[in-house]
């Protein structure tokens, strides 16, 4: 995988993950886990063959997973709350 590749990945991760936090906010749970399975499938077409980055390359895949993070972050604001109401799914 190249740098170019790597980075590509992360854009779309970053992306998709936007769009799911929106998803989450407006409550469109199936539209939430279409784009989850659509992410998890990005995240495994990158494998565990990622290099090392370095340089710019490097920052901007730093700034790419705390834009992910952030998001996921948005995304668990939402969706912990409901699932804390729902019989079975509390998290403990």
């Amino acid at each position: 995988m190249t740098s170019t590749e790597v980075l590509s990945m992360y854009e779309n991760i970053a992306g998709l993950t936007n769009q799911m936090a929106a998803a989450a906010r407006l409550g469109d749970f199936d539209g939430l886990s279409r784009l989850e399975a659509q992410c998890a499938s990005e995240a495994r077409a990158g494998g565990t063959g990622v290099p090392a980055l370095s340089g710019a390359p490097r920052l901007r895949k730093i700034d790419l997973l705390k834009q992910i993070l952030a998001n996921d972050r948005a995304i668990r604001d939402v969706t912990e709350p409901w699932a804390n109401n729902v019989p079975g799914m509390s998290r403990q």
